[in-house]
């Protein structure tokens, strides 16, 4: 490969020294990276950006930028099928990414892992080529009432095709799942447990592993959405034992337009092409045509290859920086937040006060989320207000919507502490003051 650029700014391989320093405090690491980001250099509306909509997307540093562009000005040609150099340097760089995400997430090999576009498509896929093959009318799906509609509707789309039903798991008072529900659902017709690691709306860290070794006892599969977890936590798929995990690259550092499905070798090979066309087959006649191995039967047409080369370079950061103090830190950080939101008369944080991921939602009586996330805007703050793609959550919670803060590596106290300021600005302006 051309000695100008490689795949990724961050090779990590066993032996490498870990992003220098330790965390001593809950800044430490945010000062280290701060610098690689140059959108958090912005100025929005006249004050310094804000930016806690990170369970929507996360920023990009310089190096996984780097590792976008690089692709395009040195080694852009299609993967797979051509001999000259571009075509080889392309078909390796996409194929190393894969090794690299494979590696993060601790998968047997890089084969378990189908590159898609997010974690949307990842779901769909396995609803479309395991699900409609493997589900009888009667079959049961359990699911919880927390899930993002990513991982409600292809269930629902797929139920409706195939006369399956679908159960719930409860969320309690605390944000928790009811487990005693796995108890009350789980039996000879149960074929899938969908769950969701990590809430987008309440940061609950759930059991996945318990799930999986109860649901596996009784038979069925398991498929752990991981959008809110692979970003900011260590995530190991053998540890767990789950059959499937699904994430997205925008949200872990990397671009838009790239995910990944992880599937267990047994299963990944038992499913069928869920879309036909170029390079994911080994023969094609007028009669019919042979599936390649996985994962390239469920890779047809022309890949994102910078997006997955560029995901690569994103768990090279991550891996730098150490995925274990990126956790502490968004534990630390969300703590920080509700905290410091409970102590505003009129507040309500919703989910548990500890052990959670970087989401926090709440509501702030006499403002509209919508209303609060309008005035936060124009003070530079970014956070999320509605229903966060998980509509039957917020019948459980009993309100329409909430706003929502969500950090990362590189957020700041001081950044939650400007989002507390500008919440009592509001109350103020709306006319509620608590």
């Amino acid at each position: 490969m051309d000695d100008k650029w490689t795949a990724g700014t961050l090779d990590v391989e066993e032996g490498n020294p870990p992003w220098p320093g330790e965390a001593n405090d809950a800044d430490d690491l945010a000062h280290q990276v701060r610098p690689d980001f140059p959108i958090l250099q912005r100025v929005v509306r006249g004050h310094p950006l804000v930016y806690l909509d990170n369970a929507a997307t996360s920023h990009k540093p310089l190096q996984v930028i780097e590792a976008l562009a690089g692709f395009y000005r040195h080694s852009n040609a299609n993967i797979h099928r051509g001999l000259h150099a571009l075509a080889e340097e392309a078909t390796a760089a996409y194929e190393e990414a894969r090794a690299k995400i494979a590696r993060f997430i601790n998968a047997p090999a890089p084969e378990n892992l189908v590159f898609t576009r997010g974690t949307t498509e990842a779901i769909n896929l396995v609803a479309s080529a395991w699900g409609r093959t493997a589900l009888r009318p009667g079959d049961e799906i359990i699911l919880t009432e927390m899930e993002h509609h990513s991982n409600l509707v292809p269930w629902q789309m797929l139920a409706q095709a195939t006369g399956a039903v679908l159960r719930y798991l409860r969320v309690s008072d605390d944000g928790a799942l009811v487990l005693d529900d796995l108890d009350r659902w789980l039996g000879k017709r149960t074929r899938l447990v969908a769950l969701t690691a990590v809430s987008n709306v309440l940061g609950t860290v759930n059991p996945v592993a318990e799930i999986a070794a109860r649901a596996h006892r009784s038979g069925a599969l398991v498929l752990v959405d991981g959008a809110q977890a692979v970003p900011h936590m260590p995530v190991d798929v053998r540890a767990w034992d789950c059959d499937f995990l699904a994430f997205s690259g925008h949200k872990m550092l990397g671009p838009m337009g790239i995910g990944v499905l992880y599937a267990k070798s047994d299963v990944l090979a038992a499913m069928p092409p869920h879309m036909g066309g170029g390079d994911m087959i080994r023969k094609v006649t007028l009669e019919g045509f042979t599936a390649d191995d996985p994962p390239g039967r469920f890779e047809a047409g022309t890949p994102n290859v910078a997006g997955a080369v560029a995901l690569g370079a994103a768990t090279d950061y991550l891996s730098r920086v150490g995925i274990h103090r990126v956790w502490a830190h968004t534990r630390a950080l969300s703590a920080y937040a509700v905290q410091r939101l409970r102590s505003i008369e009129g507040v309500t944080v919703y989910g548990p006060t500890e052990n959670r991921g970087g989401a926090v939602a709440f509501n702030v009586e006499g403002v509209h989320p919508h209303d609060l996330a309008t005035y936060l805007d124009q003070q530079g703050i970014a956070i999320r207000a509605g229903h966060h793609c998980a509509q039957p959550l917020m019948v459980r919670l009993g309100v329409v919507a909430t706003a929502r803060a969500s950090v990362y590596l590189y957020n700041l106290r001081a950044e939650i502490d400007a989002l507390i300021n500008g919440i009592e600005g509001a109350c103020h302006f709306f006319g509620y003051v608590a």
